[in-house]
């Protein structure tokens, strides 16, 4: 299945997608005004990854859909593809199954979720021998180090979680790790989404793009640092200072049922003399597939752009559906 991957396209355009701008004016209040709504958003940032392995074996489908509009708003490029996650060896296996519509071989499938499987292998290895990053003022994760390494496969019939490392399918719909900052949410209001009472909490970060910032200042710390190092965190900071993240919450189960990114300006980016962004939206949703357990629906993402010849377009969409609890570890087709 050689093309040009969509999940790498996919990141790009979500990298793009950080510097998602809000006017200044609309700042949150003092934080001691925002006591209750720091611990009630501590609960739900600490809440969020709970979810995945509360049923030890269930299946899901994924379907990826991504498309390029030239001026005029004509088609210049476009693919889907069509994914099944299954369990293997204790492991999430993300399995092709169509891409653009053509059903894919047996042999291309194999070879596809033999590397895939490998790969998270070896990652699980590796979180287990040096441990998980900790951000500085959280509390570090339990590290399992009886989580499954190759060749370590379950012995029970059911082939149960042992990863983790939580699965691509969810640190997708997390495609930005934003983290609890005292102090910079504003409650909105109730409103109703799906059918249930949620609240919409808005989040002006100041350390949501800080992996360049934080880099740097232990480099500094190392009398290591160069000028590129300093243009990085620049570009960092101001994207944390003009981004805004719109979050609905259930508030009994501090659940993110929805995200949304808006309102982009971009022109302090380099290059904005070249290229223009007009308009930025991304958002994440999440479903109860099974009883009160909370998890991805779906992705949107579009931006557009503005060069010499023409607006272009592009929008990026993936959807997880059709979740089942699985009864053997049997391969799904």
């Amino acid at each position: 299945m050689q093309t040009m991957s969509l999940r790498t396209i996919s990141l790009c355009l979500l990298v793009l997608a950080a510097g998602l701008a809000v006017s200044t004016d609309a700042a949150p209040q003092p934080a001691g005004a925002h006591s209750d709504l720091d611990a009630f958003m501590q609960k739900v940032v600490a809440k969020r990854d709970d979810n995945w392995k509360k049923f030890q074996q269930y299946v899901l489908d994924e379907r990826e859909q991504a498309e390029l509009r030239g001026p005029g708003k004509l088609p210049i490029w476009g693919e889907r593809r069509d994914y099944t996650w299954y369990m293997k060896d204790g492991f999430f296996v993300r399995s092709p199954v169509r891409a653009n519509g053509v059903t894919l071989g047996e042999d291309e499938r194999r070879k596809y979720e033999e590397t895939f499987l490998r790969r998270e292998q070896a990652r699980e290895r590796r979180r287990t021998q040096v441990g998980p990053v900790v951000v500085e003022g959280s509390t570090p994760p339990p590290v399992d180090r009886g989580a499954a390494v190759e060749g370590d496969a379950p012995t029970d019939a059911q082939g149960l979680i042992r990863q983790t490392r939580e699965p691509q399918f969810i640190s997708s719909a997390y495609f930005l790790k934003f983290k609890f900052e005292e102090g910079k949410y504003a409650f909105v209001g109730r409103e109703t989404l799906d059918g249930r009472e949620v609240l919409k909490v808005e989040y002006y970060p100041a350390m949501l793009f800080s992996k360049e910032q934080n880099s740097r200042q232990h480099r500094r710390d190392l009398g290591q640092l160069n000028k590129e190092d300093n243009t990085e965190a620049a570009v960092e900071k101001m994207l944390n200072k003009v981004s805004l993240v719109t979050l609905w919450i259930e508030p009994t189960a501090h659940q993110i049922v929805k995200y949304d990114f808006n309102n982009v300006n971009l022109d302090f980016l380099p290059g904005a003399w070249l290229v223009r962004l007009n308009d930025v939206k991304a958002s994440m949703t999440m479903h109860t597939p099974f009883p009160d357990v909370w998890l991805p629906k779906g992705i949107d993402f579009h931006f557009s752009m503005m060069l010499a010849v023409g607006e272009f377009d592009a929008r990026y969409r993936i959807t997880y559906e059709n979740y089942k609890l699985a009864t053997t570890t049997a391969r799904i087709k």
